[in-house]
This record gives C-alpha cells, sequence and structure tokens, in this order.
C-alpha cells in the first residue's frame, strides 16, 4: 500500500477513526509504503516515538517520517518529515487501525453457501458469515458484523453490531455478545462452568444454568475461554481486553477497562474492579474481591482480596538454581527463625 503523509492525516483527523489532531512538518505529497520501528525503519516507512528515552534513536533513524510529541522536537535535525501531536502512541494505535483496514478489508456482507443459518435467527445489515459458520435458532447476529468460517452461535445468542468473530470461535446458547468486540480464533464462550457435587468418592456434575454476558469494544485472545455461570451469569464489561489462553471462570465479574495478560486464570466467583491489570500466568483464587485500579504483576497468586488501589506482587525472584535452593531451604525454616529471634530479643530485653 503507498498513501501521501497528507493522506494519513486528514484520514485520522476523522471523528470515525479517531478524530486526532496533528501538525505535519514536511511534504504532504510524501508516501509511505509501510509502518515500522524507528531503530529499523527503512525510507518510505512511517515510524513514532513515544517514549523520550529512545529519542536518541532520531539522528539514526532512516524513516521517512516520525509520529512524534513537540517535547522532543528539538531532537529532530535531519528527518525528512515528521507528525506532531500531543499523543504519539495512541496517534499510532489509530493509524495501525486505519491501515489494517486498507490492506486486510472485511470479508464481503452475505452468507456463505456451506454455511448453516437457521429460518428464525435475526441477521442484521451487512453481516458477513463465513464458509461452514453454524448459526442456531433464534440468534440475534447485529449489523456488520463478521462470522468467520467454521464458527458456531449458539441458540438464542446475541452477537452486536460491528463485532467480529474470528474463525473457529464458539458462542454459547443464550451468551450475549456486545458491539464492536473482536474475538479471535479459538475463543469459547459459554463452555461450562467447572461444577461439580462430591458424593461417595464420585463427582456429580451441577448443571450450569447461567450465561455470558460481554460489554462492548472487548477482545479477546485466540483460545480464551469465559465459562456460562452455574445460576447467574458471568459478566464482562464494556472495554475489557483479554490475551491469549486466559481462563474465565464461572460467574467472574470483570469491571470495565480491565486487562489481562496471556495465561491468566480467574477462578469461579472472583470480582475484578474496573482499570485493573493482571501481568501474565497471574492467578486468582475464586470467590476474592479486587479493588478499582489493582495491578498484578507476572506471575503472582492473589489468594485474598484486595481493597485498596496499587501494585502487588508475589513472585519469588529467580536467581541461579545454586542459591535459589539455598534461599528456598531458609524459608522453609523462617517461622523457626522467627522465633528464635524473638526468644533473643526477650532475652536482650531482660
Amino acid at each position: 500500500m503507498s498513501v501521501t503523509l497528507g493522506q494519513v492525516v486528514a484520514a485520522l483527523a476523522l471523528p470515525e477513526h479517531g478524530g486526532l489532531s496533528a501538525e505535519l512538518r514536511g511534504d504532504a505529497a510524501a508516501t509511505i509504503q509501510r509502518i515500522g520501528p524507528l531503530e529499523t525503519a527503512q525510507p518510505g516507512t512511517l515510524a513514532f516515538l513515544a517514549n523520550p528515552k529512545y529519542r536518541s534513536q532520531l539522528a539514526g533513524t532512516q524513516a521517512s517520517c516520525v509520529i512524534l510529541s513537540p517535547a522532543v522536537l528539538d531532537d529532530v535535525v535531519a528527518l525528512p518529515a515528521c507528525i506532531v501531536t500531543a499523543d504519539p502512541y495512541r496517534y499510532f494505535a489509530a493509524l495501525t487501525r486505519w491501515w489494517g483496514a486498507q490492506v486486510r478489508p472485511r470479508p464481503p456482507a452475505g452468507i456463505h453457501p456451506s454455511a448453516v443459518v437457521s429460518s428464525d435467527a435475526v441477521i442484521g445489515q451487512g453481516v458477513s458469515i463465513g464458509p461452514l459458520a453454524v448459526v442456531e435458532a433464534g440468534a440475534v447476529i447485529g449489523d456488520h458484523a463478521t462470522i468467520g468460517a467454521q464458527c458456531s452461535v449458539g441458540e438464542r445468542a446475541r452477537i452486536g453490531a460491528h463485532t467480529r468473530l474470528a474463525p473457529q470461535v464458539v458462542i454459547g446458547f443464550d451468551c450475549v455478545v456486545g458491539e464492536r468486540c473482536i474475538f479471535h480464533s479459538g475463543v469459547v464462550i459459554g463452555a461450562d462452568g467447572f461444577g461439580f457435587a462430591p458424593h461417595q468418592g464420585r463427582w456429580e456434575k451441577i448443571e450450569q444454568l447461567g450465561a455470558v454476558r460481554i460489554g462492548d469494544d472487548v477482545e479477546l485472545g485466540a483460545n480464551t475461554c469465559v465459562d456460562r455461570g452455574a445460576l447467574d451469569d458471568t459478566v464482562i464489561d464494556n472495554g475489557v481486553k483479554l490475551d491469549n489462553l486466559v481462563q474465565i471462570a464461572h460467574n467472574v465479574h470483570i469491571g470495565e477497562h480491565t486487562a489481562m495478560a496471556g495465561c491468566v486464570g480467574v477462578a469461579g466467583s472472583a470480582r475484578i474492579g474496573r482499570h485493573c491489570t493482571v501481568g501474565g500466568a497471574g492467578m486468582i483464587l475464586g470467590h476474592l474481591t479486587l479493588a478499582d485500579h489493582v495491578h498484578v504483576s507476572s506471575g503472582t497468586l492473589i489468594s485474598r482480596s484486595i481493597h485498596q488501589a496499587g501494585q502487588y506482587s508475589g513472585v519469588f525472584p529467580f536467581d541461579d538454581n545454586a542459591s535459589w535452593e539455598k534461599n528456598a531451604a531458609t524459608l522453609r525454616q523462617l517461622h523457626a527463625l522467627r522465633d528464635r529471634i524473638r526468644t533473643l530479643e526477650k532475652q536482650v530485653k531482660s
């Protein structure tokens, strides 16, 4: 793809692409063919500088244009052009969405001949349903939604307008998905929650009678699973972002604009506040509550509720194996060492 810098700035100023203001310094007719990192950019590349600590890379970059903030303009010496904006990272994000829409346009509206769509499903205007997809009885697909190849939309499920399901996504019966969501391949919404009653050495299944309710502007990574509730629904609020391979158990409630990195697990009935983050492989035990603006470091196990915003970590620091084993052995004796110190303190005081 080849576009002029003037076209880029004009496009991102439109409300549908972010309505972002920026000043172009340089030739508006200059063309770019790609977006790339500042350090490895070649001529014809539009790059960006969001973190000032990388400003030294401006001197050596071969990019044809760089998106940057007014704070680093003094470092611009030999750039052919630059786009000056208050928040370069946000501008870059909007640019990638606009660029992606040009190079990867959505599939054409219509139902593929191999798709199976129930006669009483409600299909909105401009919907695209791909090969071998299944839309069951009573399902509702909103306007301009995309249902990828081999997706399954269960009975009475609802998909909001402009939502995109990549190939092989499963939306279970009675589940609700909001507008403008993006679900990547392998996502499963509404599988049974993990509920079993022990009886005489056996496990007896507890039927999961709830559903899943997902808000608007939610993005779920590949192979992420959100289980249906046992009685009430599992709820994912607006703007939540979940990475690949995240497991959300039954009756969890995740607040607005919370984000979780890959391999996070959230056990049943946990309540996660708004604007929280959980690093990769973090684990949250069941029936706990996390306040708004709680940030959990990667690999941390949360075993009690957190009622105050802040950063929380619980990972034993890595070390070379020999040192780690010595420290781990000491940890096992921590209780005894504490008692010895208390005894010594009493002796000193007496």
